[in-house]
């Protein structure tokens, strides 16, 4: 009588640690505010380091390679960007704001970032297919 090895166990551990790792990486979220981005037909991917937040109710938040929002006021905001900049000056900065906030304080976030030679980019989500222009 030979001995014979089984490997049924060990296929059963990996399918188990692929079905777990499949379904953690769905919980991965790109932020924990909830911003309702406004719709646009035109999209690029880009992958900004730094990012700032604009809720419903107007306050800012800035974040950093993928750390946690923290709250800003304007004035913070600025340092802020000027030291994610000096860290990496060839990166975007996406500007995430609620499809409520008023167009005059997107504005005045991004003149921010003109005022101190940053590219900032504004996030949008895809417009529905049948809402695009032809």
């Amino acid at each position: 009588m030979t001995a014979t090895f089984s490997m049924a166990s060990m296929t059963d551990v990996i399918f188990l640690l692929l079905i777990f790792f499949m379904v953690t990486s769905t919980f991965v979220m790109p932020t924990a505010l909830e911003v309702n981005l406004p719709e646009s037909s035109e999209q690029r991917a880009i992958k900004p380091g730094t990012t700032v937040y604009i809720d419903m109710e107007s306050n800012l938040f800035a974040s950093s390679e993928g750390e946690e929002p923290q709250p800003m006021t304007a004035e913070t905001l600025v340092t802020f960007l000027k030291l994610a900049h000096q860290k990496n000056p060839d990166e975007f900065i996406a500007l995430y704001a609620d499809e409520e906030v008023p167009y005059g304080k997107i504005v005045e976030i991004l003149n921010i970032g003109a005022e101190e030679n940053l590219k900032m980019v504004l996030a949008t989500k895809p417009a529905p297919k049948s809402a695009r222009p032809k």
